[in-house]
């Protein structure tokens, strides 16, 4: 489907494209480059494509390492 950038530079997508993809009004969609071409996004759907990606590394983030680390110096201390 074929769309025209506006004077202002803006896009307006199509109807059909917007029920095909259950985009609302004020639905927030990022912008990348991506193989020279324009993709759009869901920030949603990118929240949760990471959430799943890294969901086996819950509990093990470097923050949660770093706070043992500290609360362990900290008893060898006292």
């Amino acid at each position: 489907m074929e769309v025209q950038i506006g004077a202002s530079g803006r896009l307006v997508i199509p109807p059909e494209l917007r029920q095909q993809l259950a985009l609302k009004p004020g639905d927030r969609l990022v912008a990348r480059v991506e193989n020279g071409r324009l993709v759009f996004e869901k920030a949603e759907s990118i929240k949760q494509r990471l959430k799943q990606r890294f969901a086996h590394l819950k509990g093990q983030g470097i923050i949660d390492e770093l706070i043992a680390e500290r609360r362990s110096a900290a008893q060898e201390e006292s």
